[in-house]
């Protein structure tokens, strides 16, 4: 199960790793969540990754319009193809979703990913995260955090297990393709030769891009970040949205980019003296790359990311966003890699779901 663009690039490991296994049958849902980010057969062969099976179409809406949509249509499949297992990654409203339905037809469900908390339920995905784990009968846990919140919270011991970051299977994945590519055939190649030294920037999350204040604290910050380095900044829709809504006004320093492919974002980000963002893959990706990032949230779910990664939490305020980016540029390259990220945690996800009877 997949809605959101990041949730494609989770299943794609467990999808190639499934094909070692000849016995394994895997159908690919889209639920739609996000139908309107580019997901074209280009996105898909750029992650080595099928069309989708099903897509459910759910497109845009309030949470409570968007979950209902999936839960209706994703219903009828379940019913028509009764799968031993129900797969969901992460903790967008297609996880949340597809768990309550499966479990309600007694369907097994499998979360990769689980255990993560920022424990912050002003978060719609903290409250996907928490429902999620509450019904599934499989976890997959990336990072030790995961653990201990799950046995805090009374899971079973031997349903919980640590595999490793199927985000990092998938970016190891991508290094290595990367590196067998004329990169130059990229867009972008051009900018980021005249731009090096640089930092990349993703920010879309509505806590935000959705207030304005808070917008433009942000803002202020990247301006005045952009007086040091130039920042490549592939800009989100919403974000977009919200740019113009508010009339923020950014650096010509700032170099605002269209929405981007995996490949080609992995390839300018992967030479950035810094990466800012609110991204919760991304500040793991940097960490397996020993990339510099500052978060720009108050609070993360992936804090094995601070305490051994990259990774500085800067919160939202303009002074603290910059002192977090001096920082992280003066101490450059650092941190270490966590236990079992390493490229095999679609293996080892395999491992567990075809012992389980």
């Amino acid at each position: 199960m997949a809605g959101a663009r990041p949730n494609f690039m989770k299943i794609a490991p467990i999808w190639r790793a499934s094909r070692m296994h000849p016995g394994v049958v895997c159908r690919i849902i889209h639920t739609g969540q996000h139908y309107d980010l580019e997901m074209s057969g280009a996105f898909f062969d750029d992650l080595d990754l099928p069309m989708p099976d099903f897509n459910l179409e759910a497109g845009s809406g309030s949470h409570a319009v968007q979950t209902a949509k999936i839960m209706t249509a994703f219903e009828e499949i379940c019913q028509r193809e009764m799968p031993d297992w129900v797969v969901v990654v992460g903790d967008v409203n297609s996880t949340l979703a597809c768990s309550i339905v499966a479990k309600k037809l007694l369907i097994r469900v499998a979360h990769v990913e689980a255990g993560l908390r920022s424990f912050d339920t002003t978060m719609p995905e903290e409250i996907n995260r928490m429902v999620t784990d509450s019904i599934s009968d499989r976890f997959f846990v990336t990072e030790e955090s995961g653990e201990r919140n799950l046995l805090a919270e009374g899971k079973p011991v031997e349903r919980i297990h640590v595999v490793g970051n199927v985000m990092i299977d998938n970016l190891l994945h991508q290094v290595g393709l990367l590196e067998q590519e004329d990169n130059g055939r990229f867009p972008t190649a051009a900018l980021k030769r005249e731009c090096t030294p640089f930092c990349f920037l993703t920010l879309h999350r509505p806590s935000n891009v959705d207030e304005r204040d808070t917008f433009e604290g942000i803002a202020a910050a990247l301006n005045e970040i952009a007086a040091e380095q130039p920042i490549l900044f592939p800009v989100h829709p919403r974000t977009s949205k919200m740019m113009a809504q508010f009339d923020i006004r950014l650096s010509t320093r700032i170099h605002l980019l269209p929405p981007l492919g995996f490949r080609e974002s992995l390839f300018l980000w992967k030479d950035a003296d810094v990466v800012l963002t609110d991204s919760g893959g991304l500040q793991e990706e940097t960490t397996a790359m020993h990339v510099p990032c500052v978060t720009i949230r108050e609070n993360t779910e992936r804090p094995v990311t601070v305490s051994m990664g990259s990774n500085i939490l800067a919160g939202i305020r303009q002074d603290s966003i910059v002192e977090a980016y001096r920082s992280a540029r003066q101490r450059g390259k650092s941190g270490t890699v966590p236990p079992y990220w390493d490229g095999k945690a679609a293996e080892r996800i395999w491992d567990v779901l075809l012992k389980v009877h």
